[in-house]
């Protein structure tokens, strides 16, 4: 065979393997190999959190029964009082006017008295001697009383406004006494201070508030979407922003049956019993949040909730199925309790089937097209 003839078959056979080798390429085809992952049992919680503060259950203003300007304290804020102790005094300073009109009073009620013992005495000589009848006597008697009654009061009112009491130790001081047992949170006076009683047409200074800061209450919180699944009696978590790593077991006892508008959003008030831990002081007015269970399921189906997908024009939520190699298959699925991380499927999807984690791949491969 001449040289040019080996030339041309060298040519020919490198043209058919280049010619197979694109065939070969054609009938094959690159696909992404997307991860897959199953559907796992699992408990899923649905929870919300509620945020306030912890305050007092019980806790008291004390103000002054009369008006005056604060003579002394005797305690400080933060002190341990029982019922009954004396917190501070009042030294009453009395109004001009008022003290003239009582001491008129006395004086016009002194006349009054006066003139009716004469008019005693007259009628109980003439009753000694059979002129006016016992029915008579009586009256003037009655009248005469009476008087007496009323200079004892005019004179008490004269002395509780000069002294601010009646008492026989005229002192000039009213004492302030802790109504209940507990821990004195704030004391807003100081020495010299006026203060006001408190009556029907004002609510009077406050000179202290106390409260049992054994018994502490959570006050916060919920959005009227998550209200209706509270119950009374539920047990929750209170977290305190004051203290750190510890949480705070509480039972709900009381739901707001009327709502408030805040920001646009109606909220409704709740409240819950504390239980606190003796390791930990807890000041009235910490914030807190309160976690709160919603809706528990155990051993239930379910998938992340980052593996859905919901139809452009249904909304329904969808995932993809493998089929086989490279190939996946939409599936609605019905979906129940979701914590915001994993999901419950109620319907659409088994345990064993492998759904495409969408934003996941292993890779490219190439496939024989069928």
């Amino acid at each position: 065979m001449s040289k040019r003839a080996k030339i041309i078959l060298t040519i020919i056979g490198l043209l058919f393997v280049v010619a197979l080798i694109w065939f070969g390429k054609k009938n094959k085809k690159s696909i992404v190999e997307y991860e897959t992952t199953t559907p796992f049992k699992t408990t899923i919680v649905k929870k919300t959190v509620a945020t306030g503060k912890v305050t007092p259950l019980e806790e008291i203003e004390i103000k002054p029964q009369i008006t005056g300007i604060i003579d002394k304290i005797m305690l400080l804020e933060g002190s341990e009082v029982k019922k009954g102790d004396l917190i501070a005094t009042v030294r009453v300073v009395p109004n001009e006017q008022s003290l003239i009109s009582a001491k008129g009073r006395v004086n016009n009620i002194q006349i009054r008295l006066e003139n009716a013992k004469i008019q005693y005495n007259r009628s109980k000589n003439l009753y000694d001697k059979g002129v006016v009848s016992k029915q008579e006597f009586e009256n003037v008697e009655l009248t005469y009383n009476q008087a007496k009654q009323d200079l004892k009061n005019a004179q008490n009112d004269y002395l509780i406004i000069k002294r601010g009491s009646a008492g026989t130790g005229g002192s000039a001081n009213t004492n302030i006494m802790a109504q209940i047992s507990g821990t004195i949170l704030e004391i807003p006076v100081k020495e010299g201070d006026q203060v006001i009683q408190s009556n029907n047409f004002n609510a009077g200074t406050t000179i202290a508030s106390i409260a049992d800061m054994s018994k502490m209450i959570f006050e916060g919180k919920v959005d009227e979407s998550e209200v209706g699944k509270l119950k009374k009696g539920s047990n929750i978590e209170v977290s305190i922003g004051a203290i750190e790593n510890a949480k705070f077991p509480a039972k709900l006892n009381f739901i707001a049956p009327k709502g408030t508008e805040e920001a646009g959003a109606v909220q409704f008030k709740i409240k819950a019993d504390v239980t606190l831990d003796d390791n930990y002081f807890i000041r009235a007015g910490y914030s807190a949040n309160a976690d709160i269970i919603l809706e528990k399921k155990d051993s239930v189906l379910a998938i992340k909730e980052a593996l859905l997908k919901f139809d452009k024009k249904t909304e329904e939520p969808y995932v993809e199925v493998k089929t086989g190699e490279g190939t996946f298959e939409k599936k609605i699925v019905k979906l129940g309790t979701s914590d915001g991380v994993n999901v419950e499927v109620l319907e659409g999807v088994s345990k064993d089937d492998e759904i495409k984690i969408w934003n996941k791949t292993s890779g490219m491969k190439e496939v024989e097209k069928k």
